[in-house]
Parts: structure tokens; C-alpha cells; sequence
């Protein structure tokens, strides 16, 4: 049965004026209830099993740890965060500051994370006091309605009006297209092009950049750690994620020990006819990735370019060559497959990686295994990402993990560098208008000496 997008933009309307004024009391019961029956573990289950079998792409055991981990850290973040009202004031400037919902949002969501992106979105548009419609990838269309359905669940229990969560249960280009141009705000979730389409939609709109993680470890870290930190967030749910670690920048000194020690991790290292085939396998027009090798394990992209690889290996490393598209191997490639560089002098490290996010991923993300904190202060003033993770597993950190404060999130700005409006994780407060309150204060008149005195002094009035 066709979806009725009029009609169920007509129930969201709805649903929303009523919480619109609802106490804080009323929206954070309806935003644990969403998330408990979302989050359970047999529910989590069933939605990270379709989501492996519908879409055929990571590893259902990731995609659960994934799912519930995400939806918890959601849940933390949201604890004890005031949305309504009153949620700033400022005596001394005379300024209130009140938050408000934003009406209807559109979420566009992707395949490679189709059930921990609902409850990543939409429990933070709950606790806003927003209504939202999902608008799933055709390839993840009834995992992604199913933890939708879930939430929908525990509305009804608390007796929130379920309409505040919907999902299109067969997307289209079309119906997509009529989404965002009806709707209030847009957080879009996924590739370029459907990026690109809702910031066209001519709404208010979130978006995300691509991805291309770039890992610098210098000679000062510790080797052991950082291997098996690149390994897990590089296999995790086989590099679904925008933020698994695509390239890594080695110190020359410790070179051949990184190496070493990623092997140990099932790392394979290509040589350059090996390369040359899996470069035709990935890229088999020489530009566009190959849909079948995405989020595959590394035995199945190894048997689709004819290698012959150990049946323990786990990534598929090659040398880096050139960056840019002469060689795709400096690009974002969804998959257990890692190009290697190597460096001498640090800034030459901080060029590979200006240079490789320029090429792709800019304004995403990089990281650094280092002791050296003025190192990692000084990639953090050079380059030009929004964020970066120290010591860490990229693709666990940048999304929100137990051990870091970054806010959880599965919509991730990238700046303008990214061509989006924000470099933060989108979060709760990006889903309210706020309307600020301003009383009569003593005047505060500008002191000109204090403003241009030493100006004067130096070159006078």
C-alpha cells in the first residue's frame, strides 16, 4: 500500500500540537518510554538482525552492540536536560532565553545504520517536543519502520500521541522529494546526493559530510595500543560507519612495527599487483565505489578481486600513493580496506592529512596516537575537521562513546569546509527555536579610550 505522505504530515501536525506545551515531566516520561522499548534487549535484536539481513551489509552482532549503545548514550545525554520553558537567564543583561519546538521534522535516514539513527534522531526530537517522519533507504525500509514501530510502542503506553514518530514504508526518490519540502527542519543522514537534495529543498535543513578518517600515530605512542585501536574501529560493523579509519599516517621510525602489529591483527598488506586488482574490484568505472564490496568483510572483497589471502585476515592494506582521484585509495571506501602512508617530519603528517580530507572527507574527522600533547594541539589548530580523536578508535569516538565526552549522536556536521551550517554532532538543541526575553537594564555605555586607547597611542586619532 502506497504511503498517504499528506495524510500522515496531517497526523504529525496534530500529534505535535499536542505536547507542543506539554511540562518537562510529561515529554522526558514519553522520551524513557520511547527509548526503553527501542532499546530492550529483544527488541534491539530483532531490529539489528533484520537490519543485517535486509540491507546484507556489517555484522549483526556490531550492528546490535551498535544499536543499543547508541540509543542509551542518547538517552544519558538527554537525562535532566531542560527543553522547556525557561532554559537560560541572564540577570545581569536583562536576557530570557525560551525554548520552543520546531513543529514537524523530516529525517532522512541511511542504510548503513538503519536502526540506531531512529533512536539517535528521534528520541532527542521527542524531548524537544517535535513530531518527525522517517525516510528510510529502500535497501533498509522494514528494519528502519521497525524500530520506528517500537518507539511508536512506547508512546502508546504512557499515552503520548504516536503519530509524534512515523515512517514512509515504501520510499521513493518522489516521496522523499515531497517530504522535505513540506516539512519544518530536515536532518539529513546518508550519502552526497541526498545530502545535497535536502539542502535544495528549500527548508532549514542538517546535513552530514563525507567521511575519510585519517589516523596519524607518531613514534612517541604506544605502537600495541593504537594497532589494535585502528583494527577495531576499522572491522567494526565492517566500516558501515562515515568515521572508520580509512588511512593511516605512520612515523617513519615505527614504520615497519605498526605494520607488524596490525598484521597481528589479521592486516594483510597488498602488494602492487594485488593493489591493482583490488583497485579494478572497488572502483570498477575508476570513479564510483562498488556497491557490492560495501561493508563486506575483507574474505569477501579479497575473493571478489581474485586474492589470495589468509583465511584470517581481517583488513586489506595498501600503500598510498598519490591523493586525489588518480589513485581512489585515498578516498572513503566503506569497507575493511586501509591505505598506509608514511612520514618523517610531523608536518608532514598534518599535510597527508589536509591533503587526503581535502581530496575527501573535509571537515569530517582524523585522529592521532600520540603522547605528545603539543602534537595534538598543534593537528588540532592546523587542520581542517571538526573533530578529532586522541588515542581512540575513530569510529567508536566521533559518533559519542562511554569513554569520551563527545555528544551522542548518528548525524555528524562537518562546517562549511563539509558544506554544511554546523561542525557539531547534531543533538537535541539543534531541534528548537528559541525566542529570547529582553527587560530594561542600567545602560552599559561603550568606554572609547578603553576601545581604541592603544590604537591612538600607536598612531594616533
Amino acid at each position: 500500500m502506497a504511503d498517504n505522505l499528506q495524510e500522515m504530515l496531517k497526523k504529525a501536525r496534530a500529534a505535535q500540537k499536542v505536547v507542543e506545551f506539554w511540562s518537562q515531566e510529561q515529554v522526558d516520561e514519553m522520551v524513557a518510554a520511547a527509548g526503553w522499548e527501542v532499546y530492550k534487549e529483544e527488541n534491539a535484536i530483532a531490529c539489528a538482525k533484520l537490519a543485517a539481513e535486509e540491507t546484507g551489509m556489517g555484522i549483526y552482532e556490531n550492528k546490535l552492540l551498535k544499536h543499543m549503545k547508541k540509543t542509551l548514550g542518547t538517552l544519558r545525554d538527554l537525562d535532566g536536560v531542560t527543553t522547556v520553558g525557561v532554559i537560560e537567564e541572564n540577570r545581569e543583561k536583562g536576557l530570557i532565553k525560551i525554548a520552543k519546538p520546531v513543529g514537524v521534522i523530516g529525517a532522512l535516514t541511511p542504510c548503513t545504520n538503519p536502526t540506531s539513527t531512529p533512536p539517535g534522531n528521534g528520541l532527542p526530537i521527542l524531548k524537544t517536543r517535535n513530531a518527525v517522519i522517517f525516510a528510510p533507504h529502500p535497501r533498509s525500509k522494514k528494519c528502519t519502520a521497525l524500530a520506528c514501530e517500537f518507539m511508536r510502542k512506547g508512546l502508546e503506553k504512557v499515552g503520548a500521541p504516536v503519530d509524534l514518530i512515523q515512517c514512509i514504508t515504501e520510499p521513493s526518490v518522489e516521496l522523499t522529494q515531497e517530504l522535505m519540502k513540506e516539512v519544518d527542519l530536515i536532518v539529513a543522514t546518508g550519502g552526497a546526493g541526498m545530502v545535497k537534495a535536502a539542502y535544495s529543498a528549500g527548508k532549514p535543513a542538517y546535513g552530514v559530510g563525507a567521511g575519510n578518517a585519517v589516523m596519524i600515530v607518531d613514534e612517541t605512542a604506544d605502537l600495541e595500543d593504537a594497532a589494535k585501536k585502528i583494527y577495531l574501529g576499522k572491522t567494526f560493523d565492517n566500516a558501515t560507519s562515515c568515521s572508520s579509519e580509512n588511512s593511516v599516517v605512520i612515523q617513519k621510525t615505527v614504520w615497519e612495527k605498526v605494520i607488524e602489529n596490525l598484521k597481528s591483527h589479521g592486516g594483510y598488506l597488498c602488494n602492487a599487483d594485488e593493489k591493482e586488482r583490488l583497485r579494478a574490484a572497488m572502483w570498477p568505472d575508476g570513479v564510483h565505489l562498488n556497491k557490492d564490496i560495501v561493508a563486506q568483510n575483507a574474505m569477501k572483497i579479497a575473493d571478489l578481486a581474485g586474492l589470495d589471502v589468509p583465511q584470517s585476515t581481517t583488513i586489506l592494506m595498501v600503500l598510498g600513493e598519490k591523493i586525489g582521484p588518480e589513485d581512489m585509495f585515498s578516498s572513503e571506501k566503506l569497507s575493511p580496506v586501509m591505505t598506509l602512508w608514511k612520514y618523517d617530519k610531523f608536518h608532514e603528517a598534518i599535510e597527508y592529512v589536509e591533503k587526503i580530507t581535502e581530496f575527501c572527507g573535509f571537515g569530517h574527522s582524523c585522529g592521532i596516537h600520540t603522547k605528545s600533547d603539543d602534537r595534538m594541539l598543534e593537528l588540532a589548530a592546523k587542520v581542517k575537521v571538526s573533530r578529532i580523536m586522541v588515542r581512540q578508535a575513530q569510529s567508536y569516538g566521533n559518533s559519542g562513546n562511554y569513554d569520551n565526552g563527545m555528544p551522542f549522536s548518528m548525524t555528524l556536521g562537518c562546517g562549511s569546509w563539509g558544506g554544511n551550517i554546523t561542525s557539531e554532532n547534531i543533538t537535541w538543541k539543534h531541534f528548537l527555536n528559541y525566542t529570547w526575553v529582553s527587560q530594561p537594564i542600567e545602560p552599559v555605555v561603550p568606554d572609547e579610550n578603553k576601545l581604541f586607547g592603544a590604537h591612538w597611542e600607536k598612531y594616533g586619532k
